[in-house]
């Protein structure tokens, strides 16, 4: 056991304003995770923190992590697509994932009822790691919507900002961008991002410890 996780079920993941309060949504859910965690390790998988959440790993390969969202908690494998999903119970996190699946829980007595389910997907994916099994990615294909290209020519500087980031950065900001159904929401999520852009970070950076 990882003191780093305990100090997660504690204070919480500080990757945001919320850490080390009562609405962090690690506090929603400390009875699921505190019991997720028992589960996975008890699959002998090495405890680590990573992206701020407990994540398992097998000779320094990452196999699963823990998660807490607002709607529930989750247990996310790396390669989720390889695992036989004969219960029907794995999901995408979104509709650009391509090997990552989720199992999503939403109170105690649902875990406890998949206990066994749980594990021998984790076993599952134990042997997929074991074997070196790699998963092929499809590259993504991303545009850049209208309301970005429209701030480009405004604002020239931001323009060159953005495509001298890596192209897994832009790629990371264009499908935030493009993800809201509202015009008005993406303009918003653009203009959140100018700073971060401008400093050539990505836009997962501000979450790394």
């Amino acid at each position: 056991m990882n003191p780093q996780v305990d100090l997660f079920l504690e204070q919480g993941c500080m990757r945001c304003s919320l850490g080390g309060t009562p609405q962090c949504k690690v506090h929603t859910w400390p009875a699921e995770l505190r019991l997720l965690r028992s589960i996975v390790l008890s699959c002998n998988l090495v405890e680590d923190v990573k992206w701020s959440y407990p994540c398992y790993t097998l000779n320094n390969k990452n196999v699963l992590m823990l998660g807490p969202f607002k709607q529930f908690c989750s247990i996310s494998f790396f390669k989720g697509a390889a695992i036989e999903d004969t219960h029907n119970i794995l999901q995408r996190a979104g509709e650009n994932t391509q090997a990552a699946r989720l199992l999503k829980f939403t109170n105690l007595e649902q875990i406890e009822q998949q206990k066994d389910i749980i594990k021998s997907y984790i076993l599952q994916a134990i042997e997929i790691e074991k074997m070196g099994i790699k998963l092929e990615s499809k590259p993504l294909q991303t545009q850049v919507p209208i309301e970005l290209e429209d701030i480009f020519n405004e604002f020239p500087d931001f323009k060159a900002a953005f495509y001298a980031l890596t192209p897994g950065r832009q790629r990371g900001y264009l499908m935030h961008f493009a993800q809201p159904k509202q015009s008005q929401t993406k303009i918003t999520r653009i203009k959140n991002s100018i700073d971060n852009i401008m400093k050539g970070k990505g836009i997962h950076d501000d979450y790394k410890r």
